[in-house]
């Protein structure tokens, strides 16, 4: 039986207007054959977990440079919370301090990547954190 592809929902919530990160991400993804849904700039929490949702996405890839961090990831976390869909994997990226990757760790943040990753991490993240909950994706 063929195998889905890995779904990844790019987002980049909030006022922030970098998206180049979230675009890099988005086409590394998509060269790893992950089936990856980008939705632009200046998305809610709301928009993000509804798309979410909808899109029946494996991943949610967040982008965030603004500093909203602390409020953002909680919010998305408890919107796919509520609408089922806790078994989502919310990764990140940006500008985030320690101690704050850390607290959003704890919270289920999967993991976040700062700036300068190499984008095989992330990929390799996913594939493994999938693998490891018995998905059966390809990408």
């Amino acid at each position: 039986m063929a195998q889905q592809k890995i779904r990844v929902l790019v987002a980049k919530p909030g006022l922030d207007g970098h998206d180049r990160g979230a675009k890099v991400i988005a086409s590394a993804l998509r060269d790893a054959g992950f089936e990856v849904i980008y939705t632009g700039l200046h998305q809610t929490p709301e928009m993000i977990a509804n798309a979410a949702v909808q899109e029946d996405v494996d991943v949610v890839a967040l982008s965030i440079l603004s500093g909203a961090h602390m409020t953002l990831f909680p919010r998305i976390l408890e919107l796919l919370h509520e609408q089922g869909a806790e078994n989502v994997l919310v990764i990140g990226g940006g500008i985030i301090p320690e101690e704050d990757i850390r607290k959003l760790e704890a919270l289920g943040v999967g993991k976040l990547f700062g700036p300068g990753t190499p984008t095989t991490e992330p990929i390799e993240f996913i594939r493994k954190w999938l693998a490891e909950r018995g998905g059966d994706q390809e990408g």
